[in-house]
């Protein structure tokens, strides 16, 4: 069986537990970690490194990393960069991940020109916020191959719709078969016109799910968006889910499982777009990394904010001079 080598990039809330679950993901054989503070990398390394001794963990080489490691990974995951905090005076506000944009466009730049300097043949997996105009500048300023940059999207912000439908329909989330596209932020919207629990349909589930009421499309996006500061107001940040997104696209990756997530990658000609934004849709991962985009047909609530999200996220690439 190959050996693989995980680079895990920012070590702070997020990628800390990106780290935890690749150790236990059993699939790494070497995994390096990189901060901008080293003893946080050391520290987070080498905790994780004395927790494989015990019996349910694998043997895993896990240490402190530099740009060098780069050369030989097979996967990079980054969360590298600052994350937007809570409004201590507004325990209900929502931060947008645009305040952001200036600082972490400078992190990506750097983070990526190190990456691309070592090598062109690891797949990089994109935490960082905002994650879609970040994405469109790892994957378009550098030269890296397509497909091979791509970011977690809205994979949590399906997993989010899917767990708010489960409860309303009171069945397990694995029943119900959804996803959020868009703007991983506040205008991502749910392609109701596509969701199912357990083939049934959206505008059906009353009839067979009689806990869950009909509510419209607006108040469900609504409700999605606002699931996530639940989470960053009550505790300061999110991870869990992230972080998991990310792990799970590592493995697809490397296992070239070909599933299909709501990942963020450039638009190639679909919707009308091409190479002008990233932003999240269905699509087919594979080794390669997004092996192709599936630009499922949308009805006219969908398409109409198809083009609010595009709009915000242009918005938010011309704050970081990308150059389109």
């Amino acid at each position: 069986m190959k050996s693989y080598k995980l680079v895990v990039t920012g070590a702070g809330h997020v990628g800390s537990y990106v780290l935890a679950n690749a150790v236990r993901m059993g699939m790494f054989c070497e995994i390096a970690v990189i901060d901008t503070l080293p003893g946080r990398a050391h520290g987070e390394a080498l905790d994780q490194l004395q927790a494989t001794g015990l019996p349910s963990l694998s043997a895993v080489n896990v240490h402190a990393g530099t740009p060098d490691d780069y050369r030989d990974a097979d996967i990079v995951i980054c969360s590298a960069g600052p994350s937007v905090i809570p409004d201590p005076h507004d325990p209900s506000a929502e931060p947008d991940r645009t305040l952001l944009t200036e600082a972490n466009s400078t992190v990506i730049r750097q983070v990526m020109g190190d990456i691309a300097a070592q090598t062109h043949d690891a797949v990089v997996i994109l935490i960082t916020n905002p994650l879609d105009t970040v994405v469109y500048i790892a994957e378009n300023e550098f030269g890296y191959p397509a497909g091979r940059v791509l970011g977690t999207g809205t994979m949590l912000d399906s997993a989010r719709l899917r767990q708010i439908v489960a409860g309303w329909c009171q069945v397990g989330p694995s029943s119900v078969q959804g996803y959020m596209m868009g703007e991983h932020g506040h205008s991502a919207f749910p392609v109701l016109s596509r969701l199912s629990v357990a083939g049934v349909r959206w505008p059906e589930l009353p009839r067979y799910y009689p806990s869950c009421h009909a509510l419209d499309p607006e108040q469900v996006r609504r409700q999605v968006v606002k699931s996530a500061y639940d989470v960053f107001n009550a505790k300061g940040w999110t991870n869990a889910g992230v972080a998991e997104s990310a792990v799970l696209l590592a493995r697809s990756v490397l296992l070239d499982e070909r599933v299909v997530f709501p990942v963020c990658s450039t638009l190639r000609g679909e919707y009308g777009h091409d190479g002008d934004v990233a932003l999240s849709m269905p699509s087919l991962i594979g080794r390669g990394g997004v092996e192709a985009r599936l630009p499922v047909a949308l009805d006219e609530w969908e398409n109409e904010h198809l083009e609010q999200t595009i709009a915000a996220i242009q918005a938010t690439m011309a704050d970081a001079h990308t150059g389109r």
